[in-house]
């Protein structure tokens, strides 16, 4: 190996040529074969014959003598010419052949479209102008309508009465409103609940409203504090039960019965006098929905209902005649003492306010005129202060107890097995048995001081009083034949007192009197 081709390979390994040792024939030969290699990378061949010309250069020519220079006169064989390769020119492959400017050429030699005819400048404006004015037109019309639904500009006076539902939504409101011609664009008054958060406004109840009322108004109409809800009045007559008063609230369109017997029933109403009253009896509130007239809301809530019962009973309630009934248990107690009751007896039987109540719904079933009412609590009293007549035996407490009532009771009746039996459970009954009015329950405080234990009905329609089972008899004689067929109790009596002792006949009359005034009741 040469000199220069150790030269050369050195420079290769340094990753550097040192063309300052090199001739020109070298330099020459190193550019072309660098250009060969660069062929070979593009793939083409510009110097084919390069390698030929070399060698062939190579064996003709002498080698140029140390320092000689060889210059290239720049002519160029005609034959190396002719075979010298075509310039390189980039092709475009063959997968985008179909990419062409085509397109353009066939819109240059299309044919040129005539030009539409264009409308004048004057009519131009002209039909501009007609568009805006219609739609102004139509838009004014448009919200002329619009504005007067939501403000009740040209709606006649005239009110109507709706009633919104437990659970309703605002759809159902604003549906209700169009079927009864408050609003006409149900979409539009449920846009205005929703920026106005009426929802949250609009109770269930019923209301009377008016077409004159605007969005505002209607929203406002439908709350409990507008004062516009739709009423009732009604009047709750003296002893009706709690079954008469629900059933006759339910019919008014108050509230139904099932919703007044659960609330009845499990409500908890904050009142002292419904403190030991136990929760679970549809006529818990039995003796305390104090009868009177009353204003009631269109499909209010139950408890609303029976508050206002509550509310009114607690308001006739004085503190005097509370302060009574320590009173009437003291005069009992001397009674009882009397009787031969011993403290314990006295004690056990010392009246609450409860009982009071008891007393005086038996006193309101069972009185025919309100100047009755003290003397029938007498008897009543009488009664339960004395051993001799331990059972009051009174026909209305029977009645309570039969789920159907009855014109005249027969023994099996009377036989019933019920804590309100009066006729074999001694004492009083296991509640009132009717809501009395403000008289019988002064009458159940405030007795009259007699010595009465039997009364009856007579044919004038008045009670007659009696202290003894023989003058209550002589009474019942007296009487047309008509009524005492009437006394079907009494002649029961009768035959059973035959097979009795004197006193224990006595204790039967009491049935006597009592079944009387029951049926005539």
């Amino acid at each position: 190996m040469s000199d220069h081709e150790e030269k050369k390979l050195d420079g290769f390994e340094d990753g550097t040529d040192d063309y300052s040792s090199m001739s020109i024939d070298e330099l020459i030969a190193s550019t072309k074969a660098d250009i060969a290699r660069v062929d070979r990378m593009m793939g083409t061949s510009r110097l084919p014959d390069a390698k030929q010309d070399e060698n062939a250069d190579a064996s003709d020519t002498p080698a140029p003598d140390a320092g000689e220079v060889v210059l290239d006169d720049g002519e160029e064989d005609p034959q190396s010419a002719a075979s010298a390769p075509a310039p390189f020119e980039p092709k475009l492959p063959e997968e985008y052949a179909d990419l062409s400017l085509d397109g353009e050429q066939q819109e240059e030699d299309a044919p040129e479209e005539p030009e539409k005819p264009r409308l004048a400048p004057g009519l131009k404006v002209l039909l501009y102008v007609c568009c805006v004015l219609a739609a102004s037109v139509i838009l004014a019309v448009v919200g002329w309508r619009l504005a007067d639904d939501v403000l009740a500009l040209t709606k006649p006076d005239e009110e109507v009465t709706i009633t919104v539902p437990e659970n309703a939504t605002v759809a159902d409101v604003s549906r209700e409103l169009k079927k009864q011609g408050l609003i006409e664009y149900e979409w539009l008054f449920r846009f205005y609940c929703l920026y106005s958060h009426a929802e949250r406004k609009i109770q269930p109840g019923t209301y009377e409203l008016n077409h004159l009322y605007d969005y505002h108004a209607l929203v406002n109409g439908m709350t409990p504090s507008a004062g516009v809800r739709a009423t009732t009045e009604l009047t709750i007559p003296e002893g009706f039960e709690c079954e008469d008063i629900f059933a006759l609230l339910a019919d008014a369109g108050v509230a139904s019965v099932a919703d007044l017997e659960q609330a009845a029933a499990e409500y908890e109403f904050d009142y002292e006098f419904l403190q030991d009253l136990p929760y679970g009896d549809k006529n818990r509130l039995e003796g305390y929905l104090f009868p009177d007239t009353y204003q009631f809301y269109l499909n209010d809530k139950p408890e609303d209902v029976l508050g206002r019962f509550l509310r009114n009973f607690d308001s006739k309630i004085t503190d005097d005649m509370y302060a009574a009934l320590s009173d009437l248990n003291d005069k009992l107690a001397a009674k009882m003492r009397l009787n031969g009751f011993d403290e314990t007896e006295i004690a056990d039987a010392k009246l609450s306010f409860h009982d009071v109540i008891i007393v005086a719904s038996l006193v309101e079933k069972e009185t025919a005129k309100t100047s009755e009412s003290a003397s029938i609590a007498s008897v009543i009293y009488n009664r339960l202060c004395s051993k001799l007549y331990p059972c009051l035996q009174i026909d209305a407490t029977i009645q309570y107890a039969l789920e159907e009532r009855k014109e005249v009771l027969s023994n099996a009746d009377k036989a019933i097995i019920s804590p309100y039996n009066t006729y074999t459970n001694a004492g009083l009954p296991a509640g009132p048995i009717a809501n009395p009015g403000i008289n019988s329950i002064r009458a159940a405080l405030y007795p009259a001081d007699t010595d009465y234990y039997f009364y009856a009905l007579g044919n004038d329609g008045v009670h007659k009083f009696s202290k003894t089972y023989y003058e209550h008899q002589d009474f019942l004689a007296s009487l047309s034949g008509d009524a005492a067929d009437e006394e079907g109790t009494s002649e029961a009596a009768d035959g059973e007192t035959g097979e009795q002792t004197d006193e224990q006949t006595e204790a039967d009359t009491g049935t006597q009197a009592d079944g009387g005034t029951q049926d005539d009741a």
